[in-house]
């Protein structure tokens, strides 16, 4: 399994952020060749600016479907918006993880 680690810092519109992250999730759970396949996950730091996403997936196959989909390019555009320019990703494998992860 593969995954991706996205780092930032926002300090804009908090519901702008939540809204367009909402919307992102929604469109990979409502994508039936991507549910369960690919799976995201954000989080706020205790600072309330640094923003992590964690993305992981089962297959390149799965990867490059989702990003062809315009729900992924739209994202992609406002993650960009949020961080004021590309932000930090990191690729990696999955090693080890606990159930339900």
């Amino acid at each position: 399994m593969r995954g991706i680690t996205i780092t930032y810092s926002y300090e804009g519109n908090e519901s702008a952020w939540t809204d367009a992250t909402a919307a992102f999730i929604s469109a990979i759970n409502s994508d039936p060749a991507a549910a369960g396949k690919f799976t995201y996950q954000v989080a706020v730091a205790d600072d309330g600016t640094t923003r992590f996403h964690w993305g992981r997936w089962d297959s390149a196959e799965t990867l490059a479907h989702v990003q062809a989909q315009p729900y992924f390019k739209e994202f992609a555009a406002k993650v960009r918006e949020f961080a004021g320019g590309a932000p930090h990703a990191t690729g990696h494998d999955i090693f080890a993880k606990t159930g339900g992860w």
